[in-house]
């Protein structure tokens, strides 16, 4: 078991409101379910700019407070069943994800971790299982500095 980061790959907005995570969000699901024909968002969580986290796909949050299951997500092909994908509104290719949204993200890596007995050095990211650009280099720079923040805390 371990946790993909992902990002959004879309625009770095500026209104950090619960409204603004909310109505990304919908746009994620929406685009999933009318582009892909998905039945539901494909990570399991979504963790905004101004640090909102929200349930992905539907099922995502019993089985994380319960410990002791994972629902298949569409995040990650190989690592659907294998991996909690943690998707991070923005882009992070050239910046760095705002603090609002870093604090959300090792908050929620430390619950996840201890959930599902999830050891710090398995938070990767989508980059280290498929070809892709996901979660950006700025963030995917950063998951050795996630892996320590979140081990600190679990100490």
């Amino acid at each position: 078991m371990r946790i993909l980061v992902h990002h959004t790959a879309s625009a770095n907005v500026t209104d950090y409101s619960q409204a603004a995570a909310y109505a990304n969000a919908r746009w994620i699901q929406d685009l999933h379910m009318d582009t892909n024909g998905w039945i539901d968002s494909g990570q399991h969580f979504t963790n905004s700019r101004g640090g909102f986290l929200m349930e992905g796909r539907h099922g995502s949050l019993a089985a994380l407070r319960a410990g002791d299951r994972v629902v298949v997500g569409a995040h990650c092909p190989g690592q659907n069943t294998a991996a909690i994908g943690i998707e991070n509104e923005g882009l992070y290719m050239d910046v760095e994800p705002p603090k609002s949204q870093w604090d959300s993200l090792v908050s929620f890596c430390v619950y996840t971790c201890e959930q599902y007995g999830i050891p710090p050095s398995s938070i990767q990211g989508h980059r280290d299982y498929r070809d892709t650009l996901c979660p950006g280099d700025k963030l995917y720079a950063l998951l050795p500095r996630l892996r320590q923040e979140v081990a600190q805390v679990l100490s």
